[in-house]
């Protein structure tokens, strides 16, 4: 991680100092948290080395119990949120998956299972089928079983396989995710071809974020940008070849951009996530942000949370922005990109992302990109997602500070 301030900043004199509780009031009323994804748990069967959750995911107990989850998704309906994902972690190993489902069935939520087909037998998706779910989708890492479960750290392809045919047997829209990086990109033809095999209505081929357990394994994942030039030229041949059989979604990592994403579409402004603990978050790694204290939907209604918490307020409008990007006119259409990628690189997190070529910081991501174009790059092994390395680098975390 960058060095810098253990510290977050804003510009307006007026907003709270880091570590306060203070409710930060917004320019402007938000609208409603369209979409909600519901972190079940991070317990995961998987071990992958590119893994989104917080590496120091153990400190996210105890998870909310069903009760609890069934208030947050009653509040969250009531706030306007439409659409509910599923996730973790293995949501899967969630006893009450099927009863949540019924209930946000029952809400009127459009419902989506993020899953990696572990646990998903015939009885369950019979039961999740009959609970209402909407949708399912179903991650692989590779098109060969040798990789796949390399890179999981488990035998999981063949069952991936069988829970592909489970989600067309039962009539749900399919959605096939791949996690693309180093190892797998010279692969994407043949995960192409597998996705058209097992009926795929969409594939998202998720070029690797650097955020969570990928940041970990940085050097040994980062692709060079001919690799990526080359599998993005694939992808465009097969869209030409397949036209609707299939619908691919090609996602180019950040590091390779001149300009930073939209970040959630903006910091509090449609996107909800709640952290097995019941940690309410804009993002999924806001926990990440030192200073920034996250509310818990056990002590604070959602509505508060949403419209008047310091934590939700922290980056939505334009007035704690810095230059440059104070005075850009493209800060409407970027929100000046990832927060927390602008603290992992600058130690700050208000600083603009410095994936953009207009940041101070963008040098740091020309030189990523150009030690991975460099045989002298630094070999590491893979560290796998486990509970003892998420222990080992809570500790480590905690030694630092």
């Amino acid at each position: 991680m960058a060095s810098g301030p253990r510290s977050w900043r804003c510009c307006r004199k007026d907003r709270a100092v880091a570590g306060s509780t203070e409710a930060i009031p917004a320019a402007a009323p938000p609208g409603p948290p369209l979409w909600l994804l519901a972190e079940l748990t991070y317990r995961c069967p998987l071990h992958c080395v590119f893994c989104y959750n917080p590496t120091d995911y153990t400190r996210f107990q105890p998870e909310l119990s069903t009760r609890e989850w069934v208030d947050v998704l009653t509040q969250a309906r009531a706030l306007g949120a439409a659409q509910l994902g599923f996730s973790g972690g293995e949501p899967l190993l969630r006893d009450d998956l099927e009863e949540l489902v019924a209930e946000a069935h029952r809400l009127g939520y459009y419902t989506n299972l993020i899953t990696s087909g572990v646990g998903l037998t015939e009885r369950r998706a019979r039961a999740l089928k009959q609970a209402g779910l909407d949708h399912v989708q179903l991650s692989f890492q590779d098109s060969t079983r040798e990789l796949n479960d390399f890179l999981t750290h488990t035998r999981t392809f063949e069952l991936k396989k069988r829970v592909a045919e489970l989600i067309k047997a039962h009539d749900w829209p399919m959605v096939l995710n791949c996690v693309l990086h180093k190892h797998n990109l010279p692969h994407v033809d043949k995960i192409i071809e597998m996705a058209l095999a097992l009926g795929a209505e969409y594939l998202e081929l998720a070029n690797t974020q650097y955020y969570g357990w990928a940041l970990v394994n940085r050097e040994q994942l980062l692709p060079t940008r001919a690799e990526l030039e080359a599998a993005e030229a694939v992808v465009k041949r097969y869209r030409e070849q397949i036209g609707n059989r299939c619908r691919l979604l090609f996602v180019v990592p950040d590091y390779f951009e001149q300009r930073p994403k939209a970040c959630m579409n903006g910091w509090g402004k449609v996107f909800l996530s709640i952290a097995p603990d019941g940690t309410a978050m804009p993002c999924h790694n806001a926990g990440n942000l030192p200073g920034l204290q996250l509310p818990n939907v056990r002590s604070q209604p959602l509505r508060e949370i949403w419209r008047d918490s310091g934590a939700f307020n922290a980056f939505r409008g334009h007035d704690w922005m810095q230059e440059p990007c104070r005075s850009c006119d493209e800060k409407a259409k970027d929100f000046g990109g990832c927060r927390c990628q602008a603290y992992l690189m600058s130690g700050d997190a208000a600083a603009a992302d410095p994936v953009c070529s207009k940041s101070p910081q963008h040098e740091q991501v020309v030189n990523i990109v150009r030690r991975a174009e460099s045989a002298t790059s630094s070999w590491a092994p893979l560290v796998f997602r486990n509970d003892q390395e998420s222990h080992r680098m809570r500790a480590a975390a905690v030694d630092i500070e």
